[in-house]
């Protein structure tokens, strides 16, 4: 705790990390105490501009830090669970990027390092908290849709080359990034896909690279199905020029949603006259800002997570995301890649 009584907050790892720092500086219940990288030059550029904040280039140095409370983990993917539970090892309670680890049985180590040291773990899957996903997920939920038989969800993106170069070469590698477009850019949309859709039994996967000079992946194409019978395909994409949409459709015998990213673009809902609908697109259609606008309070991005993570330890309750939540999205990644490798159908083991 800090000497006014308010949660100590850390960020180690300084990319995505500077996220995690805008989110920390605009929480009312904590302080941003420190940050960490090994780059002197990135902790430089937050301490610069705000010199309240201590700055590390030793984690070591950085859990002997009393004042800190909680760490977001935002390291390279293979890196998270070393360094979480080191972390927890040491007294602090962790936040972690997406995704928790490239594999499950790393995931499964975070877990029992939670159990073990009484510590609070997060993880990120921010999008759950855009606006649109609050409704479409009560209207699958309370059957207002009917019937889910049917998912479409597509990440079209475009990553330039500079993106795999340089300080960023670990992006697109097997051992540290954990493949390609899947696990990294479209882990979140996967997320959203089995949060809403229900728990999958099979995928079979075809997957390549198309445009990059990576050892993983650029494109996957997938059909899963699902325990109570629907279906869906998912495709993530690094190639798509000039970076198009983040498509999350989902289909019932008594309604339709399609979303782009953060933008409703279709709600068509049996029973729901004009009205209705154009309210819906009115409210979600141009995004999180302006959704923000009709609900005074509600934030959006990695500050609701950051929040919820604070709230977490100050009120002694799980954080929004549990390592077995963040797990199922990894369990689905692994499922996808064994059936690209393999050509074959896998029936995804729970």
């Amino acid at each position: 705790m800090t000497e006014d009584n308010k949660i100590g907050y850390a960020v180690l790892g300084l990319g995505v990390g500077k996220s995690h720092v805008e989110s920390a500086l605009g929480c009312e219940k904590c302080r941003l105490v420190a940050v960490c990288d090994i780059k002197a030059e990135k902790v430089k550029s937050v301490t610069d501009q705000h010199p309240e904040v201590t700055g590390y280039t030793d984690f070591e140095d950085l859990i002997r830090d009393e004042r800190v409370d909680i760490i977001s983990v935002c390291l390279p993917s293979a890196m998270h669970a070393d360094y979480a539970i080191r972390a927890m090892e040491a007294g602090k309670h962790v936040l972690i990027e997406k995704p928790m680890d490239i594999t499950c049985e790393a995931i499964d180590r975070i877990e029992r390092a939670r159990i073990k040291t009484g510590k609070k773990v997060g993880g990120i899957y921010q999008n759950r908290n855009n606006a649109v996903m609050k409704p479409l997920k009560e209207a699958v939920d309370s059957g207002k849709l009917g019937k889910i038989f049917l998912g479409t969800f597509a990440v079209k993106w475009l990553r330039e080359p500079s993106y795999f170069e340089g300080e960023h070469s670990w992006h697109g590698t097997w051992a540290m990034d954990g493949g390609g477009s899947l696990i990294n850019q479209a882990v979140h949309t996967l997320d959203i896909m089995q949060w809403i859709m229900g728990k999958p039994v099979t995928v079979s996967s075809v997957m390549s690279v198309n445009n990059h000079s990576i050892e993983s992946e650029d494109l996957t194409a997938s059909v899963f199905t699902f325990e109570n019978g629907a279906t869906a395909t998912f495709l993530s994409t690094t190639c798509c020029y000039p970076g198009l949409s983040t498509d999350i459709q989902v289909y019932g015998t008594d309604g339709s949603v399609e979303i782009d990213g953060d933008k409703l673009k279709l709600w068509k809902i049996k029973g729901e006259d004009e009205r209705d609908e154009e309210d819906m697109l009115d409210r979600y259609g141009r995004g999180n800002r302006i959704a923000a606008a009709y609900q005074p309070g509600m934030k959006y991005g990695h500050i609701t997570q950051v929040e919820d993570m604070i709230d977490a330890v100050i009120e002694d309750r799980d954080p929004q995301i549990m390592p077995k939540e963040a797990k199922k999205a990894v369990k689905l990644i692994e499922s996808v890649y064994l059936s690209a490798r393999t050509g074959e159908t896998v029936k995804i083991d729970w």
